[in-house]
């Protein structure tokens, strides 16, 4: 039995980075007003506490909350989508362009490469929090702009992050 509505929960599990973020600056705070060498601790913690606070407010704004069709496993550099209709695998190395789609009923991600078809992710897939840390990781991603993104009311597909070109198509290696 619990005593914390089921609406109370998620919201704290969706702000966790959040709150351990102020818990931890609060603790600072508390040494920073001590003597000694604990407050320079104290800023040490208030600092790290401050970067928790930032990561934890940009993935509350990424979670959707879950419940919506198939489950998103991430292992070594690979995105699996395993879904009720699709599913397929996409490695990170080999991605080319991440899209997002808010006109699909839930909105989209879509990742393309040249090896295999796009991968269409559900953004309020089962697991699809952890495609925030694998999305970051890309080479360039802005996830400012990818937020505000998720935020807007668009209906057309928009493309989020693009690999780069490194040489020109029409020069072959051999």
């Amino acid at each position: 039995m619990s005593f914390v509505r089921p609406e109370a929960r998620a919201a704290i599990w969706r702000l966790r980075e959040v709150l351990a973020g102020g818990g931890l600056a609060a603790l600072g705070l508390w040494l920073v007003l001590g003597r000694g060498l604990t407050v320079w601790l104290g800023y040490g913690a208030m600092i790290v506490a401050l970067g928790l606070i930032v990561v934890g407010v940009q993935r509350a704004r990424f979670r959707t909350g879950g419940g919506g069709p198939g489950v998103v496993a991430i292992d070594e550099g690979q995105v699996a989508y395993f879904g009720p209709l699709s599913g397929g695998v996409v490695a990170l190395a080999d991605m080319t362009r991440l899209t997002l789609d808010p006109g699909a009923h839930p909105a989209h991600w879509t990742l393309e490469s040249e090896a295999q078809p796009a991968l269409r992710i559900p953004v309020n897939a089962e697991g699809s929090e952890r495609l925030f840390d694998a999305f970051a990781a890309l080479p360039g991603m802005r996830t400012e702009r990818m937020l505000s993104q998720m935020r807007s009311a668009g209906t057309h597909p928009v493309v989020i992050w693009q690999r780069t070109q490194t040489r020109p198509a029409h020069l072959r290696l051999h």
